[in-house]
């Protein structure tokens, strides 16, 4: 994997959290305040990440890593909800959507080691 596939992926996800932020809602932690305004914030820190690695800004690899880092929390919020679901009404579906949100977690690593590159 290499920086444009993270800007690329930074593109649609930023875009998306402007667009569609109820999308992202759910994934706010309950102890965080204001989690419309962390969607928000957190598009345009991908989109401004995304500019930044593909026009190779020397800042563009830590900021990328910070907000992948940042991301984390509504990553195992994601996970958290999905296996709820799953455990709720247990269906395949719901199963392996679950399975690939923890699988999501570890796999920010690689991308992390991508920007830094």
């Amino acid at each position: 994997m290499d920086s444009r596939a993270v800007a690329t992926a930074f593109l649609a996800s930023g875009v998306t959290h402007l667009v569609r932020p109820q999308i992202f809602l759910p994934l706010i932690p309950k102890a965080l305040p204001a989690p419309r305004g962390i969607v928000y914030a957190s598009g345009v820190a991908e989109l401004v990440c995304a500019a930044g690695l593909l026009t190779g800004r020397r800042w563009a690899g830590p900021a990328s890593a910070a907000v992948l880092v940042g991301v984390l929390p509504g990553n195992v919020q994601m996970a958290l909800n999905a296996t709820a679901a799953a455990r709720r009404r247990p269906t395949p579906k719901r199963v392996a959507f679950a399975v690939g949100c923890w699988t999501r977690i570890p796999g920010q690593l690689p991308l992390i080691r991508a920007v830094l590159r």
